[in-house]
């Protein structure tokens, strides 16, 4: 079974000009690394207009829609650090952490994400992190918990 989160999912030096064009490189990202088809970036576009992933701490959780659930291959996360930061309906947002899961394995993922990423401590220590080694041991809690 292939890692949830995959080296090549994580860009710590993306740049977009906006929230859409952030959710696009996260959709993009995960489609790249063959978690998901190239229409499920529209739903991820279509849930952020129903409800916005910004979770606080300059992280939002960007995935789509459960219609989007039949254009996942595989449950996967993807990570990417805009140094810059990205305007997030008036939110600063420097790390996206999206999500591809079949059924309902994204509950338990958001579950376990919410849980590191609303530490102060950790939530920083990723938006800092500028190595993807780094990234994979501050998430790693997140891939045991889809183990169990």
């Amino acid at each position: 079974m292939p890692e949830l989160l995959d080296r090549q999912a994580i860009r710590l030096d993306a740049v977009a000009a906006d929230r859409d064009a952030a959710i696009r490189l996260c959709g993009e990202t995960l489609v790249a690394i063959g978690a998901a088809e190239a229409g499920y970036i529209d739903t991820m576009l279509a849930r952020e207009q129903s409800v916005s992933t910004y979770v606080g701490e300059g992280v939002a959780i960007p995935h789509g829609t459960l219609g989007g659930k039949e254009l996942v291959n595989r449950d996967a996360l993807a990570v990417l650090r805009f140094p810059e930061g990205v305007d997030w309906d008036g939110n600063p947002v420097s790390v996206c952490v999206a999500i591809a899961a079949k059924g309902d394995g994204h509950v338990e993922l958001l579950s376990a994400l919410a849980e590191i990423l609303l530490d102060p401590d950790q939530a920083r220590a990723l938006r800092e992190a500028t190595d993807i080694d780094e990234v994979l041991r501050l998430l790693k809690p997140v891939g045991e918990e889809q183990q169990s």
